[in-house]
């Protein structure tokens, strides 16, 4: 144990705590009878370290070591994407305070939004670190998704992020603008330029299709983007968000009872039908399923706690937008009745849903 916590860099008092909590227990024994780490230990430490020194805690640590699913190779990923995120940021931090050092050189004034400009970034950014903690491909989305490409062969994936729901059978091209969600998509993924949905470096119907899953509302002018979808491919297939429905806030229990900020961050969006007529669209309802795979917004419509969990909460970019006074308001209030009792007994109803339609819709045109 010594030497392990020389070569890490920590306390021998450190590595008993991992020990007697469970996260890290040294599983093999020397001649000598003294407890001593095989190199699965040491890959497990090394993970559980890493992730501590990224500012993670020791329960969220347990969960995402803990994982079955997640191998040693998607844990490395994961570092990595949490690194790049770090690094972009803090060059980005640097760029803005070499420019406001110039300005001041100059004798010009820099404005309160410059100085907090620094502190800006992309959402995918700032949120994108965590997507392969919990996002992934749900399948039965997943397969609704790719029914509708039909035959196309050609497939354009614009706001790809990491790469959830592109067809293994199709010849796939992403764009996506974040360097943090490029760096996790996965090797093997398919090619993956650098650009924008407003904005995107192809020729007119280069495409058979071109799809986007739960991204439109990330977009600076989404009516452009999805012009521009159309400009690209002959045909088009949008995962997105129904707000024309009146009193679609309450749909939901999270938003119509402990999140009503969520209506402000919709509030710029366009309607369905805005959205349906750019691109000659009809549109379907996409239930999700009460156990579903990918961690989105509405995911956990049935099982509750998980919204308690802050890994959870990180991937999903409404948390970072309503910002923290209202998520620690929610996340406090929704334990409250958890505990209490209140939350089983206000949402019933729910308990023998197999899935739930709660806004999403698939355009297709």
């Amino acid at each position: 144990m010594g030497r392990v916590a020389d070569l890490a860099g920590v306390s021998v008092r450190t590595l008993h705590h991992y020990d007697q909590i469970g996260l890290v227990r040294p599983s093999a024994r020397t001649a000598a009878g003294y407890r001593a780490y095989s190199a699965g230990d040491v890959e497990r430490l090394r993970e559980v370290l890493a992730y501590r020194r990224l500012g993670f805690g020791l329960r969220e640590i347990a969960e995402l070591v803990g994982d079955p699913s997640t191998d040693a190779v998607a844990h490395l990923r994961r570092l990595r994407g949490l690194l790049l995120e770090r690094r972009d940021r803090a060059d980005a931090m640097v760029a803005a305070i070499d420019r406001e050092l110039e300005a001041r050189a100059a004798g010009l004034t820099v404005t309160p939004e410059e100085q907090l400009g620094m502190f800006g970034a992309r959402l995918y950014d700032a949120i994108g670190g965590a997507y392969t903690a919990t996002r992934c491909t749900e399948p039965r989305i997943a397969a609704q998704i790719w029914d509708a490409l039909g035959d196309a062969r050609t497939v354009l994936n614009v706001g790809a992020g990491t790469g959830s729901y592109e067809p293994a059978d199709r010849e796939v091209t992403a764009v996506e603008p974040s360097a943090v969600m490029r760096g996790q998509r996965p090797a093997g993924s398919a090619p993956c330029v650098a650009a924008a949905a407003e904005s995107l470096p192809f020729e007119d119907r280069s495409f058979d299709v071109a799809m986007a899953v739960s991204t439109v509302h990330h977009w600076g002018d989404p009516l452009a983007g999805l012009r521009e979808m159309r400009r690209v491919a002959r045909r088009v297939v949008v995962l997105t968000f129904d707000t024309d429905e009146p009193g679609w806030q309450d749909r939901f229990w999270l938003t119509r009872d402990y999140l009503p900020e969520f209506a402000a961050v919709l509030a710029e969006f366009p309607a369905l039908a805005g959205m349906a007529d750019a691109i000659g669209a009809r549109a379907e309802p996409v239930p999700i399923p009460w156990d579903c795979a990918d961690g989105l917004f509405e995911a956990y419509w049935r099982r509750p706690g998980a919204y308690l969990e802050d890994r959870v909460r990180r991937a999903v970019s409404v948390w970072t937008r309503v910002g923290p006074k209202a998520e620690e308001r929610a996340v406090r209030s929704l334990r409250e009745d958890l505990d209490s009792g209140r939350w089983a007994g206000r949402n019933s109803d729910l308990a023998d849903l197999d899935a739930a339609d709660l806004g999403l819709r698939l355009l297709i045109a």
